[in-house]
């Protein structure tokens, strides 16, 4: 009995399989490159995930864990987007003050723990894997849905309550608006018609 034909085919077919499986990750990488600066439109795609996955829990009338645990990774997400990458309160123990606290300190970009791209992205396969849940029965427990979602609104005001009072405290704030474009020193008009001279 010959068995060393048989190593040989399954090796081919793994090959094969991990091949086309790197091709894939390759396609999949090369589209995230590409909408990379298209921000309004990536949005505009998670909206419209979103939109067709409450569409979903609307027909179903189901699956209120899978939408309670969405809810909590997207609050999750919402506090990693809006923190700074090193925390001043941590850096404050051990090196001092980070961010600046006076004007005439130098300034600092606000430097996110998550980006938005990464935000974007992480939002984008939390509805997705949320949505591909909905279709296995393993995971409509019977709940009481509005305790999660008062549950969920406690974890969303306090959670944000002391993020707010974190941003006030160290004087920061994860948002801006575009480039800031500086006009440079306006000169002082200068009198040239002094009477005082002779």
């Amino acid at each position: 009995m010959n068995m060393g034909g048989g190593a040989a085919g399954d090796s081919t077919a793994t090959s094969a399989v991990s091949q086309l499986t790197h091709t894939m990750w390759q396609r999949y990488q090369h589209f995230l490159d590409k909408s990379t600066p298209l921000v309004l439109y990536r949005w505009i795609f998670l909206l419209v995930i979103a939109f067709i996955y409450a569409v979903r829990m609307y027909v179903v009338q189901g699956y209120y864990i899978v939408t309670y645990g969405l809810g909590i990774y997207i609050l999750q997400l919402l506090i990693a987007f809006l923190s700074p990458q090193i925390d001043p309160e941590i850096q404050e123990v051990t090196d001092g003050p980070a961010l600046p606290t006076r004007g005439s300190d130098e300034f600092r970009p606000f430097v996110r723990r998550l980006p938005e791209f990464k935000f974007w992205h992480s939002l984008t396969k939390g509805f997705c894997f949320a949505f591909m849940l909905t279709f296995f029965s393993a995971f409509d427990v019977p709940v009481f849905w509005p305790i999660l979602l008062f549950y969920w609104f406690v974890l969303f005001i306090s959670t944000m309550k002391r993020q707010i009072m974190h941003m006030i405290k160290y004087k920061y704030v994860p948002f801006t608006f575009g480039k800031q474009r500086y006009s440079g020193k306006k000169a002082t008009p200068t009198d040239d018609t002094d009477t005082t001279r002779p």
